[in-house]
């Protein structure tokens, strides 16, 4: 069982995704007492659903060179622009890693403790990658959905 802490730098909490499947962190963060109790803005969830990443919405396209030479070191090899209606100078570069993960979650579930879930629901983006119990992973939280739904963690 893995501790909570509401120290950032605490030495035992872990920080973003895995590369290979291995234990819990040693402790996770969360949000002080105080700061859950001023309120939750999504509803307390507990449980949530590996079903890997969403994939684009829009159509992919090569990187062109200058992005290939600003970008490339991160591993990106399509970005997909956003229209004008929705961000005219916006979009996102992926990894092959992202688009390989695109719906191929374990589909399992994941149930946290009390003080996890009420993090989540003070403040959905305070993650940005969540363990799967199954794969023994912590991974992007864009990669779930909360049980009994079809809303992302963290949106």
């Amino acid at each position: 069982m893995s501790l909570l802490t509401t120290d950032p730098n605490d030495p035992d909490i872990g920080h973003g995704v895995d590369e290979t499947p291995g234990l819990q962190n040693k402790k996770y963060l969360v949000l002080s007492e105080a700061e859950r109790a001023k309120g939750f803005v999504r509803p307390l969830r507990k449980s949530y659903v590996h079903v890997g990443e969403q994939g684009p919405k829009y159509p992919l396209r090569d990187l062109t060179a200058e992005e290939q030479e600003r970008h490339g070191g991160y591993g990106y090899v399509k970005y997909e622009p956003y229209p004008e209606s929705e961000s005219p100078l916006v979009g996102r570069f992926w990894t092959q890693k992202q688009l390989d993960a695109v719906g191929k979650g374990c589909q399992s579930v994941t149930t946290m403790g009390d003080v996890l879930a009420e993090t989540w629901a003070r403040d959905p983006q305070f993650y940005g990658s969540t363990y799967c119990a199954h794969c023994q992973m912590h991974l992007e939280v864009s990669q779930f959905v909360w049980y009994g739904t079809d809303e992302r963690l963290g949106s």
